[in-house]
Order: C-alpha cells, then structure tokens, then sequence
C-alpha cells in the first residue's frame, strides 16, 4: 500500500491526526507545519529505502549471471585446455626422435603461451564486465534517491 501526505494509510494503518493534540506555547499550525514536515520526510525515507531495495536486487541477480558466465569460461578454457595437453601428449608419444619431441615442445610451449594469453584477456574481459554489471544498478539507485531527497 502507498503511503499518503495526509496521513490516511501506511502499512495498512492510519496515521495519528495530531492536529488536535494541543500543544502547549506551541500554535497549531505551526505543530501542523512540523507534523507536515515530518511525514513529507517520512514518505522520502520510505521512497529511498524502496530504491536501494530495489537496487540489491538488481544488483544480486546481475551478479548471480556475471559469476555463471565466468564460471562457464573458466570450464570451457579448462576442457580446452586438457585437449590440447592430450592431443600434445598423443603427438609426442608418436615422435620418431629427440629433435622431434624438441620442436613439438617448442611449438607446444609458443602455442600454450599464446593461449593462456588470449584466455586470460578474455577472463579479465569478464571480470571487468561482471564488475560494471554490479555496480551499475547501486549506482543508478544511489542517484536516483540523491535526487528524489534532494
């Protein structure tokens, strides 16, 4: 339920009329202006914790699909990685001679290099987008509330 300036519903209970509240030294409408005042603050309160709410749960679920799709990666790099150690391994056993398993070495070595190098961009690729993708939401709230209070 929504809540209203006039006091006529929140959570589903009235607000107290304190208007009629006589209020020594003090006229009433000034306690009416403070009063006022008070749940118009209230009603802002209620506005940004609706927002930052609002942004964890963005937040959590553009996490919870940033960390699958790392995870995947880091599996697929994984299961081509042990191909290309198994496929290497099926290489060398086949080698006829030392200078063979030399050069299959060598090429082995620059080709693992360069991938893990490409792996690991794309790891941190990821990375980088997972952390944007987290941030975002909390940002996007955090300004929004700024500017509603404000």
């Amino acid at each position: 339920m929504k809540a209203t300036l006039n006091g006529t519903n929140v959570f589903g209970m009235p607000l107290p009329d304190f208007s009629k509240i006589g209020w020594p030294g003090v006229s009433g409408e000034l306690a009416e202006q403070g009063f006022a005042r008070a749940r118009e603050n209230y009603e802002k309160i209620k506005a940004a914790s609706a927002e930052m709410t609002e942004a964890v749960r963005e937040t959590y679920s553009s996490n919870a699909k940033g960390a699958t799709d790392y995870g995947l990666k880091v599996f697929e790099i994984s299961n081509a990685n042990a191909a290309a150690a198994l496929d290497f391994f099926a290489h060398l056993v086949g080698s006829k001679s030392p200078s063979d398993v030399l050069t299959l070495s060598a090429a082995q070595a620059r080709k693992t290099f360069d991938t893990a190098s490409d792996q690991n961009r794309e790891l941190w690729v990821l990375a980088q987008k997972l952390a944007t993708e987290t941030g975002e939401p909390i940002r996007k709230h955090f300004t929004k509330v700024l500017h509603q209070t404000g």
